[in-house]
């Protein structure tokens, strides 16, 4: 078992990406509405996109929670409120376009909660959606959006995993998740309003090499593939969801699904997991 150094000698869930850029106050709930927008109405399980709902699961579940965020103040009402459920949490901010700060990040959370017994990779990004419609082909995408997306896409979850994987091949446990989109399953163009995708193929990819490497070791890799619109402040305000509310995805049963997915005994591990919501067809 790994070393609790936590308050409450708990075991370790670390969500990187706890916040949500669709959060009431997020980039893309900004960039889309024009404004932060009021979510005292919302239930307090999609406040915070996906993150949000995985890491209250974990922390009702009895697990210390590190909730990481590029900036401390994004994650300060959702840390509030796993405390007021009664589950103990603390934030560390990580930047993973810097080697640096992911190395500092996971220093603090060895120091200061333990090794990780989960790890959800749940990192997201914006680049591209500032894009206009007569701008969605490659030649105008500036090398700088790419290189982010690669940033978060890719180059990080593989120091990510370089800082978590080693511990838990030494304990011979743990649980390492990633959770991707449709466009992980083949590559597709950039339309407008979506971020460049493409990057996330290459985290699926990551997904199985760490299956094959990890697996006999006793850590259960997994890649989530979340086909769909996720309920939260911003997406519940766009007109597509007000007009077709059966579309948007439940975060707290996202949530569920991870979880699911980290109780499973050995013997039948799942290493890929599609979720889509019942009146669309499947992604693939």
């Amino acid at each position: 078992m790994s070393q609790r150094t936590n308050t409450k000698g708990k075991q370790v869930a670390v969500v990187v990406g706890a916040t949500s850029k669709w959060q009431s106050d997020g980039r893309n709930t900004r960039l889309a509405h024009g404004r932060a927008l009021d979510d005292s109405d919302l239930p307090v399980g999609v406040r915070w996109g996906v993150g949000g709902a995985i890491a209250q699961k974990f922390a009702q579940e009895g697990f210390f929670v590190v909730l990481t965020t590029r900036v401390a103040a994004n994650a300060s009402a959702l840390a509030e409120a796993i405390r007021t459920q009664g589950g103990d949490c603390m934030i560390v901010e990580l930047d993973l376009v810097s080697q640096d700060s992911i190395a500092g990040a996971f220093a603090t959370i060895r120091r200061d909660a333990g090794d990780p017994d989960v790890l959800i990779y749940n990192a997201g990004y914006l680049e591209g959606r500032d894009l206009p419609p007569e701008k969605e082909l490659l030649e105008h995408i500036p090398v700088e959006m790419f290189d982010t997306a690669q940033h978060i896409a890719s180059r990080g979850p593989f120091l990510v995993a370089k800082e978590v994987l080693p511990s838990m091949r030494k304990k011979g446990e743990g649980s390492f998740f990633f959770s991707n989109n449709s466009k992980s399953l083949r590559g597709r163009k950039r339309m407008t309003g979506e971020s460049l995708y493409y990057p996330r193929v290459m985290m699926r990819t990551l997904a199985q090499v760490l299956t094959e490497e990890y697996s006999e070791h006793g850590v259960h890799v997994a890649n989530v593939v979340i086909d769909g619109t996720i309920d939260s402040p911003g997406t519940r305000a766009l007109p597509k969801v007000q007009n077709q509310p059966d579309l948007v995805m439940n975060p707290v049963k996202i949530a569920e699904a991870f979880y699911y997915l980290h109780t499973q005994d050995r013997s039948c591990w799942t290493h890929e997991l599609q979720l889509t919501p019942f009146p669309t067809k499947p992604s693939y």
